[in-house]
């Protein structure tokens, strides 16, 4: 267990999780070889490990990583490397929940900054003649050479530390017959670093014409080291991008819980890992957890908020026979559920799936641009020869040093820094800040088909709106009067985990109003809720449940709750003994920054449609007053 390879998985003994060895937190005991999601499982492992003797995993690893290429998804590997297409480095294909650092990056930010640290002198040395009382600075005290010698010192940690990464990818490609950016990367910073190699420590090589005023040849110090600095820059920002759809991926696998309340056959209750779920297991949901799995409501009622799933904020109510998301989170109410889909077949497991792979598809730009490359890298190499062969045949003496020269001028000139990150980088950004305002890309011709996009369709509630009801008409018929409805409404609405009986509870709060107990409260799905308060048989809901409580004389009641509709009111009825007693108007406030977006959208030419599970009615409302602003 103990030579077990880096990417291969196993399970946390402290907490379940499934993590990947070759991460920061790991331990051997008895012989086993353990991975830790954090520093604090670790911790708690070495403080206790017979705790969990009985996690220990087993002597071979649950699983091997597969690491594929971001741009090449044919590329798979079992062992991390970096693509024999592209050179860009291997991710690997299992998403995982915890969050473990990103070694290329930091390898890669490293480089960067020492060479990016060593370049900046370096590059004022070499522009020497045109930084202000520098030279003057300078005098004659310090020759040319000297200064080249100062030069090859800070450019060469830089080319051959900090760009040996591109050297082995440029090799890598050769050797694979697959040129690529890093193929011209390597070749032009190495023939331009050697040359300067050359000029500085055996400038006798060179003929008069390439020497200076000051006797020495001009060396491309500054051009190497610049080079690779870019070229890190581009790495470094691009690998940063990624990790941000990276971590939308971790939270979306955070969404799950850890563990599931399991009931068995003998009706007894524990606590086991997600993992240990199985298909057909009942499990128990208290008020306020996540629901473990996908799966049949058997038992109880409750409110599921499912927004992460639909983007509604308003709270889903649920009864034996409806089904149930994991990660959404349920309510006050206690369910018992049957797991039907389970591990890898749950909704959430898709979505995670779905991004994942998103992150490894490819734009159809990217592949004329892979198309370009697998010409130009070639075709500038061709070109170099044929410089450096035409000025070896018909050049002037010496020949051969005005064809090197030459060639590499060529290869310098022609580096496609900008070639081989633009595209990469462009997906990669796009994906990575999507990922951080909630936007989830399919794929990634779905970013390059945005473009074409003429209409958006928007959720009202929660997007448009607030999605925080507001209690903003009470309206009495009959006897009773305006107080007298909303107390027996909001108190029968105590009972209810419905987020527009919170609005009502809390309306009534604020206006004072003192609330009973109610007695025997049913919510009866799709049209409200009954019970009794104060004596009286109170119903609260839509028209149907006025028909299932036999409610006459709708014409009147009718009419007032469509105008308070057309005002973007929800409107709900109150019956009070069998008869309509009042009408409650419960509002969704606009929020303060959607008319500005919907007008910007409309500036750029954008169609704009609503959607909402609401009444046309309220929805034209909404509609009416955004436009109004």
């Amino acid at each position: 267990m103990a030579n077990v390879k880096n990417g291969q998985t196993v399970r946390d003994p402290v907490c379940g999780m499934t993590v990947h060895f070759g991460g920061p937190y790991e331990l051997t005991h008895a012989g086993a070889r353990m991975g830790f999601c954090s520093a604090s499982c670790l911790a708690r492992f070495r403080a206790e490990p017979t705790s969990f003797e009985k996690n220990r995993p087993p002597e071979t690893p649950s699983k091997t990583a597969t690491w594929i290429c971001p741009m090449h998804p044919q590329v798979v590997r079992n062992e991390p490397g970096s693509c024999p297409i592209c050179g860009m480095a291997l991710e690997s294909e299992t998403a995982r929940a915890e969050d473990q650092p990103n070694l290329e990056l930091v390898e890669m930010s490293r480089r960067f900054r020492w060479s990016a640290l060593l370049s900046i002198p370096l590059v004022i040395l070499a522009m020497r003649d045109m930084v202000p009382g520098l030279p003057s600075l300078l005098g004659r005290s310090v020759s040319g050479r000297t200064l080249s010698l100062v030069e090859f010192a800070l450019a060469t940690p830089v080319v051959l530390w900090g760009g040996w990464v591109f050297f082995a990818r440029a090799w890598q490609s050769i050797a694979n017959r697959r040129p690529n950016m890093f193929t011209l990367i390597g070749v032009g910073v190495g023939a331009s670093y050697v040359f300067s190699v050359m000029a500085t420590l055996s400038p006798g090589v060179f003929p008069p014409a390439f020497r200076r005023h000051d006797g020495e040849v001009g060396t491309y110090f500054e051009a190497s080291a610049v080079i690779v600095a870019l070229v890190l820059l581009g790495q470094v920002l691009e690998l940063r991008a990624r990790s941000r759809t990276g971590a939308a991926i971790r939270n979306l696998l955070g969404l799950a819980p850890k563990t599931a309340r399991k009931i068995s056959d003998d009706g007894a209750e524990s606590d086991v890992l997600l993992g240990e779920v199985a298909v057909g297991d009942r499990l128990r949901v208290r008020p306020g957890e996540r629901i473990p799995v996908d799966g049949l409501v058997l038992d109880g009622d409750s409110a599921v908020d499912e927004s992460m799933i639909s983007g509604e904020p308003i709270p889903v109510e649920k009864s034996p026979g409806a089904r149930v998301t994991g990660a959404t989170v349920n309510g006050t109410g206690t369910l018992v559920i049957r797991a039907e889909r389970v591990g890898e077949a749950t909704l959430l497991a898709q979505i995670v799936r779905m991004v994942n792979d998103a992150q490894r598809t490819r734009a159809p730009v990217q592949r004329l641009v892979d198309n370009i490359a697998a010409w130009f890298v070639p075709s500038v190499i061709g070109v170099a020869i044929v410089t450096f062969i035409a000025w070896a045949i018909f050049g002037p003496e010496p020949r051969f040093v005005f064809g090197f020269v030459n060639a590499v001028a060529v290869l310098i000139i022609a580096c496609p820094c900008a070639l081989g990150l633009a595209t990469p980088m462009s997906i990669m950004v796009a994906t990575g800040k999507g990922a951080q305002v909630g936007v989830l890309f399919r794929d990634a011709a779905a970013i390059e088909a945005l473009r074409e996009v003429d209409m958006l369709a928007v959720d009202k509630t929660g997007t448009l709106t607030m999605g925080k009801p507001q209690l903003e008409d009470v309206v009495a018929f009959g006897e009773l009067d305006d107080d007298t409805v909303l107390r027996l409404a909001a108190s029968l609405e105590q009972g209810s985990e419905h987020r527009l009986a919170a609005a009502i509870v809390a309306g009534a709060a604020a206006r004072g109003v003192q609330l009973s107990s109610p007695r025997e409260f049913r919510s009866v799905t799709g049209k409200g809720v009954i019970g009794h308060v104060e004596s009286r048989l109170v119903g609260l809901g839509n028209r149907e449940l006025l028909a299932e409580m036999g409610a006459d004389d709708l014409a009147v009641a009718m009419d007032r709750a469509e105008s308070l509709r057309i005002d973007g009111r929800t409107v709900m009825f109150v019956v009070v003994d069998g008869r309509i007693s009042g009408l409650l108007a419960v509002s969704d406030p606009i929020r303060d920054t959607a008319s500005d977006a919907i007008r910007s959208l409309r500036d750029s030419g954008m169609q704009i449609l609503v959607l909402t599970g609401d009444n046309r009615t309220t929805a034209d409302a909404v509609a009416r007053k955004l436009a109004a602003r």
